[in-house]
């Protein structure tokens, strides 16, 4: 079907072919066209949990469809998840290759012109840190990027090199991620190439905040490169430091665990956080506790 807009603002249609319409999909298969499937973050995770766990495709795809109340409602189709891990084993075998990193990396690039990636080589001119970014996750960083946390908990499974991600939120509540890195260490040189290159791929901008486990190296390196930027310890570390340094708390009150979670996880605005948590402190008789103050 032709539709041409004529002198008047009106548009017409000027040639029809009925012979080449078909019947529209139902609402029950509309899940297999190409534009309606899409992998999340996620779901990506969950499988290389399952793969690097040694499930089968076949029953790591029968729960996830299963969680979500049926193959329909997935996202994605089984050739999806199969092209997901053909993909995935094709960049761990380039990455594992000592000249297939730099290869991959400029391969990517003549892909996307905007992509960013940056090498550090040590003194016998090997590679020691690697990172990247697309044109997606830098515009992702232009809207969102004002809170980045940054994490180094992955690690490459034969080599347990630090595999790091900055991430963040987007405006439906999402995790993004803004830039990755495959590092040597994680010693405060690491940390200074790294936060200087994902600043050089961000075009000069720096987050306001960075959510970190506060190791002694990354804080060097914050200090010393984003002296402006306020580092904060993320919610999950806060937790574990609350259980070492308040096990007898725990210990004592069997309600003290809720009205903690409470606190730090229920409450986003400043005012109302202070009071639950002045509360919890009162009801509790910690006022003078000297790690909680």
């Amino acid at each position: 079907m032709k539709i041409n807009l004529d002198q008047a603002g009106k548009y017409r249609i000027t040639d029809f072919i009925a012979q080449h319409t078909h019947v529209t999909s139902t609402p029950s298969k509309s899940h297999l066209h190409r534009s309606q499937r899409k992998l999340t973050f996620v779901q990506a995770t969950e499988i290389d949990i399952a793969d690097s766990s040694g499930i089968a495709l076949k029953a790591s795809l029968e729960l996830m469809a299963k969680r979500v109340g049926g193959y329909e409602n997935l996202g994605f189709i089984r050739d999806d998840y199969k092209n997901y891990l053909k993909m995935k084993r094709t960049i761990q075998m380039k990455v594992g290759e000592t000249g297939g990193v730099l290869e991959y990396l400029q391969s990517m690039q003549l892909e996307d012109p905007y992509f960013f990636y940056a090498i550090q080589v040590d003194q016998d001119d090997l590679i020691s840190n690697i990172f990247w970014a697309n044109a997606k996750l830098m515009i992702a960083y232009s809207h969102f990027g004002d809170v980045v946390s940054f994490d180094t908990n992955y690690r490459k499974n034969q080599s347990g090199q630090p595999f790091a991600m900055f991430l963040g939120v987007n405006h439906h509540n999402q995790t993004t991620i803004f830039g990755a890195a495959l590092l040597y260490d994680e010693s405060a040189e690491t940390f200074i190439w790294l936060f200087d290159t994902f600043v050089k791929a961000m075009s000069g901008k720096k987050p306001k905040t960075i959510l970190t486990d506060q190791d002694p190296a990354m804080a060097k390196a914050l200090t010393s490169q984003w002296p402006e930027t306020c580092h904060r310890l993320c919610i999950w570390h806060l937790y574990e430091n609350a259980a070492k340094h308040l096990s007898g708390v725990f210990a004592k009150f069997r309600e003290f665990a809720k009205d903690f979670s409470s606190c730090i996880y229920d409450y986003e605005e400043e005012q109302e956080f202070f009071l639950a948590w002045n509360a919890m402190l009162e009801k509790y008789d910690l006022k003078d506790n000297d790690w909680l103050i």
